[in-house]
């Protein structure tokens, strides 16, 4: 059957939930409205993340009109729809401590939502005309408010082989094999969304084949490889509640990916720059150049 595109993803406020499509644009900095937005703390312009705010994950934006209109929902909250203003009032913004240019204020009403919704002063920034932030690892590329890498590429192959560990730690537990290794209680297998990426692709014959892939051809879209994902907190957070339910996956991660040269960190998936601008669907046939050279 080879390889092809199972699901697609954008998130178009950083940190909040994702929306599914059928096909997607792809340009410079990943799938079309992905990580358009971003919250920032309303003094100092840095960014909101689930690290420290896992109700982020239950808000639900929604592009409206092709992404002239943005509408933002939360349990408990009224919903709003904003119009967007890409020429809105720059704002210095920061990631992990470092400024990564300006965004564009959208706002007070944004800001007294997302101020209301997360209990923190808040303002929502755009992707400014000419914004320009470059990534990094083997292939840069350019990024706009995603961590620091176009497209974020998972395999159900990787899930399904960390959800294996994840069941065999449980059965050990239950056996009291588990006790004996420190493993603590078992645990749920766990959706991808924990994982939040953009493509997620189906029929790799091994977990974690797409850290070899070099060379991705999906439609006309070409993507190449620029460092494996380095994993957080985030994976921890349920992405329909919002609520933090660790220690999983991080725990069994930890036990078999964890990265000497990235800190230690653990990782799952890989991020990806866009080489050839295009379109792509679910369903496309993947064809990628892995780290030996060959293609399938």
């Amino acid at each position: 059957m080879g390889i092809t595109v199972q699901k697609l993803t954008y998130y178009p406020v950083k940190g909040c939930a994702g929306t599914d499509v059928e096909s997607a644009r792809v340009g410079e900095t990943g799938l079309e409205h992905d990580r358009t937005f971003m919250v920032v703390d309303a003094a100092d312009g840095t960014f909101r993340s689930q690290r420290a705010l896992p109700a982020m994950a239950a808000i639900r934006p929604e592009t409206v009109d092709g992404g002239v209109a943005l509408r933002l929902s939360a349990g408990g909250v009224e919903s709003v729809v904003l119009e967007v203003d890409p020429d809105g009032e720059r704002r210095p913004v920061s990631m992990f401590g470092r400024d990564i240019g300006e965004g564009a204020d959208q706002g007070d009403a944004a800001a007294e939502w997302f101020s209301e919704v997360l209990g923190a002063k808040s303002r929502l920034v755009r992707v400014p005309s000419g914004f320009d932030r470059d990534g990094w690892g083997e292939t840069p590329g350019k990024v706009a408010f995603a961590d620091a890498h176009a497209v974020l590429v998972a395999s159900q192959a990787s899930l399904d082989g960390l959800n294996a560990r994840i069941a065999q730690r449980s059965a050990e537990r239950g056996s009291g094999q588990g006790a004996e290794r420190g493993a603590g209680p078992g645990a749920a297998p766990v959706p991808m969304d924990r994982f939040r990426a953009n493509i997620v692709l189906d029929g790799c014959s091994e977990p974690h084949a797409e850290d070899e892939m070099r060379r991705l051809e999906i439609g006309t879209v070409r993507l190449a490889y620029a460092v494996r994902a380095m994993r957080c907190s985030v994976p921890m957070v349920d992405q329909l509640t919002g609520l933090r339910a660790g220690p999983e996956p991080i725990r069994t991660l930890a036990t078999y990916r964890r990265e000497p040269e990235y800190e230690n960190k653990v990782s799952f998936g890989m991020k990806a720059a866009v080489v050839q601008h295009g379109t792509l669907a679910v369903g496309d046939p993947v064809l990628a150049t892995w780290a030996s050279g060959a293609a399938a």
